[in-house]
């Protein structure tokens, strides 16, 4: 009996280590033994006690045997510290999510390198695991292979995790093509106010597919003898409403016409990886797309997403606030033109490497180095435009920019219903930031950081914003419940901490 308990932990032990992607013996660095002993405790061959099943489970951010309730993560920082050195930018959060929903247009293997390792992406993978795609992480656990089945099995659908991620409505465009009839749970992710998925339901109703909501779901039929006749034109230059029409057009036969489309950057990766199943897209780039759909997809394909603009905007903003010299490698320069711009005209000291291509051999890439400069406010409003413009998601790290900054910036965030009422948490660390309504915040600098407690805010970005504030305080911060960051950012705490940041993941007692 006991040897059978040592042999399931064991298990349990192995699958959490190849869940983090790590080797027997960067397990055994980090519980500082040998590598011989963490294969007899994965083999069952050796007593274990509490305290090392604790010590493997927190060294592997997993609860390897839970005692009861397993609590929330919380940040310990202690700021104040400068920040030196060189950082990578991780591959696109958003554009790792589209290109898992869109590997269910294809029944080949496919194959998507250094895909970033987030709660968003774990919860796409479970729904997709329960409804019978397989799914490995291979080469190290850098890679993900995708191979799905003959038929989807929709009834077995994970409906807690579907719940907990805004990327299942993508789901609908594939769908369309594999199905007559489906339900899908009503899609999650962060607090931002109500978001209507109305913009989805008029681009893919062109492709005959009727939703109705009810009960927490989504009921889906599809009209097979119906196709778009005339261009599609989007109601909302969104990111995910133009994924979602991609998805419905690449299986699509024929010629499908998409205007007013986002040409952000998830969008160009999406584009790229239909390319390499073999549906041609043009335009790419730009607000008209023309799909030449393929009704077949079965290829097995590898493919490589391009680097996440707004997570460079995370780490340059990081240099900024802590007034560091940091160089951030790999930054996809065409999805940051703007915000350097506006930075340059606050006086920010950068310099940038020439450029070069991304593994997708697409996206241009730079590497910018920050040095601690003396800002001043911008004479014209912080505001959001779609690509081209300055991006939305990178509008809150000017919140934390602007605090650090001599004078009074104006930030109007008008895409979210709440996420400016978020930004006013950094007067919890000092700041000065005046709610004007729940679209715009005027925010004073220069601001004299100072520790506190705080819970997490419910939204991604506003969330690391707030992170970024506690690292600039001198003292010691607490940051409680950050599961929302985790969705976002891989092993952030941990990279910041490469480059001299202090921050520590704790749980409850």
């Amino acid at each position: 009996m006991a040897d059978d308990y040592l042999v399931r932990i064991g298990k349990l032990i192995r699958d959490a280590r190849q869940h983090r992607g790590w080797t027997q013996a960067q397990l055994a660095e980090a519980l500082s033994t040998s590598q011989s002993a963490v294969n007899r405790i994965e083999r069952g061959n050796q007593n274990i006690s509490l305290e090392m099943i604790a010590r493997i489970g927190e060294a592997l951010d997993s609860e390897i045997v839970s005692l009861g309730y397993a609590g929330p993560m919380h940040l310990r920082v202690v700021g104040g510290r400068r920040l030196s050195g060189s950082i990578d930018v991780k591959t696109s959060k958003n554009a790792c999510v589209a290109l898992l929903c869109a590997s269910l247009l294809n029944k080949g293997r496919t194959v998507l390198r250094r895909v970033a390792r987030i709660e968003e992406v774990y919860r796409l993978l479970e729904v997709l695991n329960s409804i019978g795609v397989r799914t490995r992480w291979i080469n190290d656990g850098v890679d993900l292979e995708i191979v799905p089945p003959a038929e989807l099995d929709m009834d077995a659908i994970d409906a807690e995790a579907a719940r907990r991620t805004r990327s299942i409505i993508m789901f609908l465009g594939p769908l369309l093509h594999r199905m007559d009839r489906f339900k899908l749970p009503y899609a999650g992710g962060c607090d931002l106010g109500t978001r209507t998925i109305e913009p989805h339901m008029i681009a893919l109703r062109r492709f005959g597919l009727d939703i109705a909501a009810t009960e927490g779901l989504y009921h889906a039929e599809v009209a097979r003898d119906v196709s778009p006749d005339r261009p599609i034109v989007l109601t909302e230059r969104g990111d995910t409403v133009t994924e979602n029409a991609l998805l419905a057009a690449a299986r699509s036969a024929g010629t499908t016409v998409i205007r007013n489309a986002s040409s952000n950057y998830m969008v160009q990766d999406l584009c790229f990886f239909l390319e390499a199943l073999g549906v041609k897209v043009e335009g790419i780039g730009t607000t008209t797309l023309t799909v030449h759909g393929v009704p077949t997809i079965d290829v097995d394909v590898d493919y490589s997403p391009s680097e996440d603009p707004v997570e460079a905007m995370s780490l340059l903003a990081a240099a900024v606030v802590t007034e560091s010299e940091l160089t951030v490698r790999r930054v996809p320069i065409e999805f940051l033109e703007i915000e350097l711009a506006v930075l340059e005209e606050m006086g920010l000291d950068h310099d940038r490497s020439a450029e070069y291509a991304a593994d997708n051999g697409r996206t241009r890439l730079i590497d910018l180095t920050v040095r601690p400069s003396k800002l001043e406010a911008p004479i014209d409003k912080i505001h959001p435009m779609p690509f081209p413009g300055l991006n939305i998601d990178n509008v809150p790290f000017f919140a934390a920019i602007a605090a650090a900054a001599q004078g009074k910036t104006l930030i109007h965030d008008w895409v979210y219903d709440n996420r400016a009422i978020y930004l006013t948490d950094l007067n919890r660390l000092g700041g000065r930031l005046q709610l004007l309504d729940p679209h715009r915040v005027l925010v004073e600098g220069p601001t004299r950081w100072r520790a506190a407690e705080m819970m997490c805010p419910p939204a991604l970005r506003p969330a690391v914003v707030v992170l970024l504030a506690m690292m600039a305080a001198e003292g010691t911060s607490v940051l409680r419940n950050v599961y929302v960051i985790n969705r976002g950012y891989e092993d952030l705490a941990e990279r910041l901490n490469s480059v001299g940041a202090q921050i520590e993941t704790f749980r409850d007692i």
